[in-house]
Parts: structure tokens; sequence; C-alpha cells
């Protein structure tokens, strides 16, 4: 707020559901509370700076929201390439949308910037997901002829840690004129800046790293283009993906701590990471960090850190996935990330989860929480099996 004598510190939340005003009211002003709010434009101008955004960001009700009005940039009948290890909800929206005849989707490890670059194109055979969408050949099967519209990055994926060679996918979806939406929840802008690496718009699930615990469910985009930004906040009033003001208020509140969590939490999965590679009952890491992790030098190269998301498969497959993560007494048992508190699950577990995820593959969100007692929790759980 205004550095003036007798000023609130914290922008106040405000509660009203329309504001007095007299005459026309143009586009984006104030005066209905799903058009905008006093209680959002903090929020919307912090992480905007934060993700080096000309425009000021949007929020919206959820994540999936968000990924709703993102899509909708994409024109009726176009094409869509999206990574097959997606965040489930965003997958799901997508072949959902796809099933109607909105799109066409095309599924696709975003690590091999090969099958990337030509399913952007539409060379080679049809990608995991093509098939479904109205995009068609004369024959009535689904072309793998037209070039997309739209480049969904998410890096590192979720939840298998899969790192895209973001400049380069980003810059041959530009050279053929599609949009790239980049899901930056995972990386947050303090360690990866996708606007900075071609992206377009940047996506974040609000409910997970920015907000920080575990208590709010918001989504939000930032885009420097003021077209795009005006589009999308068309979308989010018509469509009405709005949030309550007192939900982000907390989400501000959560982002004052952003640095000193991802510090800590970062730091954290390093070490745990490390750890675990010595383990006799763990088969496989993912970490980004790790130097003999498959995409450590893109991470390196792209990445402000390597993020606090660590991944592990263990011998003797889901039954000792289930049985490490029953033994825990301090890391949670749940299937969000980013808060506070080290959360923990065996991802198969969730009956829509790709088959390409091994059965024992085991999420780690770590928390705030001190490394040794993460550590002592996991070790006493892993001597046990």
């Amino acid at each position: 707020p205004p550095r003036e004598n007798g000023s609130p510190v914290n922008p106040p939340v405000v509660l009203s559901s329309t504001y007095f005003g007299r005459g026309p009211v143009t586009a984006g002003g104030r005066g209905y509370a799903r058009y905008s709010n006093p209680s959002w434009e903090p929020f919307e101008e912090a992480l905007s700076e934060l993700e080096g955004a000309a425009e000021p960001g949007l929020v919206y009700s959820s994540g999936l929201g968000a990924a709703a009005s993102a899509l909708s940039l994409v024109p009726a009948g176009g094409v869509v390439v999206m990574p097959d290890h997606s965040y489930g909800g965003t997958v799901a929206l997508a072949e959902n949308m796809a099933e109607h005849g909105a799109f066409t989707l095309r599924l696709v490890n975003i690590a091999d910037t090969d099958a990337v670059l030509a399913q952007l194109r539409g060379e080679g055979p049809p990608a995991a997901g093509e098939g479904t969408g109205s995009a068609q050949e004369p024959d009535g099967t689904a072309g793998t002829g037209a070039a997309a519209n739209m480049l969904w990055v998410e890096s590192p994926t979720n939840p298998m840690l899969e790192v895209a060679d973001f400049r380069a996918v980003t810059a041959a979806a530009r050279e053929l004129g599609a949009l790239v939406v980049a899901d930056n929840t995972f990386s947050t802008p303090l360690v990866q800046q996708p606007l900075n690496l071609g992206a377009d718009v940047v996506l974040h699930s609000v409910t997970k790293y920015l907000a920080g615990h575990s208590d709010v469910v918001l989504g939000a985009l930032v885009t420097s283009d003021p077209d795009l930004r005006a589009t999308l906040l068309t979308h989010r009033s018509k469509h009405g993906s709005i949030a309550g003001p007192f939900e982000v208020w907390l989400a501000l509140r959560g982002l004052r701590t952003l640095a000193l969590r991802i510090e800590r939490s970062q730091a954290s999965a390093a070490v745990l990471a490390n750890r675990l590679l010595e383990q006799p009952q763990v088969s496989a890491v993912r970490y980004p960090g790790l130097s003999n992790d498959p995409g450590h030098a893109r991470a390196k190269a792209q990445m402000d850190g390597f993020g606090s998301i660590v991944a592990i498969e263990m011998v003797g497959g889901a039954a000792a996935a289930d049985a490490l993560v029953e033994r825990l007494q301090l890391w949670m048992p749940a299937t969000s990330l980013g808060g506070v508190e080290s959360l923990i699950e065996r991802r198969r577990r969730h009956t829509n989860e790709p088959e390409s995820v091994p059965e024992s593959l085991i999420r780690m969100s770590v928390g705030i929480e001190h490394v040794d007692d993460l550590w002592a929790d996991l070790a006493q759980a892993l001597e046990a099996l």
C-alpha cells in the first residue's frame, strides 16, 4: 500500500461483490467483482513482477480454471502438443476438450526434443493421444499433417521430473506461429522464468508453492502480451472462474515467504536425493539436481536451481512403495505439493495416472522441516522394509 502515515502495512482484503459508481462502466472498470477486485490486484502485480512480465497477472479460482482459460486460446479445430506426463488434471481437461471437438491433442515426451519438433510440425506417426478432436484428414482419420497451434510445456514434468530443452522447443513453436504455454508450478518464478525462455503465457497452480500453506485452491496466468491478457481476462470474466478475495489475500501472504520456503525446501531436496541414491531398497532416484539425472544438464542451463520435488522407485514394486509410505510418521501421505509440510504418495494409487508412470514411483514434495528429521523418518521406514 502507499507509504503514508496511518496506512496499513499489508493490502487489506475487500469483501464486496459490487462497487459504487455512476455513468458508463468501461472494460476492466470497477463495477462488479467478477470483472475486477482490489484484493486480487496486489497478488497479480507481485506475481507478474516475479515472472518478469510486462502485464499484470490474472488470478483464477483454481489451477485447472487457469488451464481452461489458456486452452481457450487454441482456435477451433486446432492442434495442441502437450507433454504426456503433464499434471493429470491438465491432460484430462485437454482430452475432454479434444473429445468434444475443440482441438486435436498430441501427447509427447517433452524431454525428447526431436519428437516434440516432429509433433509441432505434424510430421511422423501420430503421437499418443492423436486421433481425438476435430482436426482430421479428408478420409476421416486424424491428421498429423497440420502444424500445432499451441505447445504446452511442463518442465520438470509431474511426476516423472523430465526436463524439456525449453529454448529449442519454444523457438520451434514460434517459427510455426504456435503459442507456448508453460506450467511453472513446480519451479516457481524463483527457479525458472519461462517468459525469458520463449513462453507466451505462464501458468501456476497457486495452490502449491506460491500460496505455500495447503489452505487455498487458486490458479494464475501471466503474460507480457497485452492482447493475450485482454483475451484471457475476457474469458475469465465471461466463464466466471474467479477467485474469492480472502483466498487471494492468503496467497499474497504466502508469497511473502516464498523465497525462504524455496531456499529451505530445495536445499533439503538435494540432500535427501543424494542420500536416497545410497539406499538398497531404492531402485531409482529422479531429481534434476543429481549429476547423473537425464535432465541435469538442461536444468542447470535454464533454471536457477533444481526444485523441491524428488521422485523415487522402489525395489519390490508397488507393495514396497505402499509399505514405505505407511511406515512414515513425519512425512504426510497426501496428493498435493508445495506446502510447508513434506508430502508423499505413490502416484499410481490414482487410477487415472498414465501407465508409463512406474507402479512403484513415489513423489516426494519436500517441505521446510529440518532435513535431518525428514531423513530420520525416511531411514526408519526404509529399514523396516
